[in-house]
């Protein structure tokens, strides 16, 4: 197998094309700078220039069905189905497999056990997992297998710099946005403290850290740090040594375990419009008394104005509650056909060369068709899906997204705020 390592430099370019996408015998190169590395061809009519095309795109997912991200799976699954729906409708060449797993969390081995299984059912792509902590516990599978990992929602900076020979790309943004986000969120509302309970995973750590830096650098303090073990169930501790600080605002950087930890802050009397939810936890599903969360305020990286998308998954699944990360795993579908459409292949290696490419510098598009249209007459795109620009760096992290900003009524249910644009500039 060819070695491919994104290096800062020129990115990955799709050369021009000989006939037509669908014949399967597009000439492409990646180009990769700084290292020294050579262009690498993304496919030559099939990953080892061989003649040989894979037909058959095969995703697999390894979402949450059970464990402490649980509410997230329903919109993550509809958002990938509905997009293998629209890749058929669209007429996209390859054969559309999508395999579902689920991820479990961090306290099981289920992940690891359907990275296996999908490997073994030849999966091109697997998007997954919601949790970053559960990601680290496969990625590596994946990468020795040859696989693309493509997750719609793992914001640990973790993965910026790991390992990954290319094959690890992620269409929610790393938590430098979203930290930067939250803490300026709670500083400019007035708090001049900061405490944190936060999950001990790369998800929660990598989060908090980089909401501590905003919030010290806008002239805040922060009071204190508590830390959890995913499952924990009780909070009396963590929630005492936190008070003690009297800090104005505390951020809950949790999974489920919030449902315990709200009430926990209720009882030792810190009112609801101090607490700040974030991804892993905003959720319109708690099941608390009246009035509970009102005034709490939350951010949720993606573009929550686009009504459209959200009728459409409700077409997919009617029961959904929320909607996070929905448009994400839409977006690492599509992605990952539109690069196996650029390379005349849908191989795993092809799909991987071409990520990059279709995401950034080309002719704008944003409907399936019009983008597999561009492609089979020879143009370069650059996809912007419902999660938003998307605009791959060479790390594989998007460069730029949107961070919805919410708050909690007496109903416990959140609403939009306001949007910021984030990038990692």
């Amino acid at each position: 197998m060819q070695s491919f390592l994104r290096t800062k430099g020129p990115k990955p370019r799709r050369f021009a094309a000989l006939g037509a996408a669908t014949a399967g015998v597009l000439l492409l190169a990646a180009c990769s700078g700084g290292g020294g590395g050579a262009a690498t061809p993304s496919g030559s009519a099939g990953p080892e220039g061989n003649g040989e095309v894979d037909t058959e795109f095969v995703v697999g997912t390894i979402l949450p069905q059970t464990g402490n991200l649980a509410f997230l799976g329903p919109p993550e699954f509809a958002g990938v189905d509905l997009a293998a729906a629209d890749l058929e409708a669209a007429g996209f060449e390859f054969t559309v497999d999508v395999q579902h797993r689920d991820s479990g969390d961090t306290t099981t081995d289920i992940a690891t056990q359907s990275a296996n299984e999908l490997i073994s059912a030849g999966a091109d792509v697997v998007v997954g997992a919601a949790s970053s902590g559960v990601s680290l516990t496969f990625i590596d599978r994946l990468v020795d297998a040859g696989v693309v990992q493509i997750s719609p929602a793992n914001t640990s900076p973790q993965f910026t710099d790991y390992p990954d020979d290319g094959f690890y790309w992620r269409t929610a943004p790393s938590d430098v946005m979203q930290g930067r986000v939250l803490g300026n969120l709670m500083t400019s509302d007035g708090a001049a403290s900061v405490g944190f309970i936060t999950i001990n995973d790369p998800y929660g750590t990598g989060l908090e850290s980089s909401a501590t830096e905003a919030v010290e650098a806008a002239g805040g303090t922060v009071t204190g740090s508590q830390l959890y073990n995913p499952g924990d169930t009780n909070f009396t501790t963590q929630v005492q040594e936190i008070m003690a600080g009297q800090p104005d605002a505390i951020a809950i950087i949790a999974f489920a375990e919030t449902a315990q930890i709200v009430p926990e802050l209720v009882t030792q009397g810190f009112p609801a419009s101090g607490m700040y939810l974030v991804d892993g936890n905003l959720s319109n599903d708690y099941n608390f008394p009246e009035g509970t969360l009102d005034g709490a305020k939350g951010t949720l990286p993606g573009d929550p104005t686009n009504e459209t998308f959200r009728e459409r998954l409700l077409e997919q699944d009617p029961n959904l509650q929320d909607f996070s990360y929905g448009a994400e795993s839409y977006d690492a579908v599509i992605l990952a056909a539109l690069a196996a459409a650029t390379g005349g292949s849908a191989d795993a290696e092809t799909i991987r060369d071409n990520m990059q490419a279709v995401s950034t510098e080309g002719t704008k598009c944003t409907e399936v068709a019009e983008c597999l249209q561009l492609i089979a007459d020879g143009e370069d795109i650059d996809y912007d899906g419902p999660s938003g620009p998307v605009e791959f760096d060479e790390n594989g992290d998007p460069s730029e997204a949107f961070i919805g900003i919410y708050q909690y009524g007496a109903d416990n249910q959140y609403s939009l705020l306001r949007v910021e644009e984030g990038s990692l500039d």
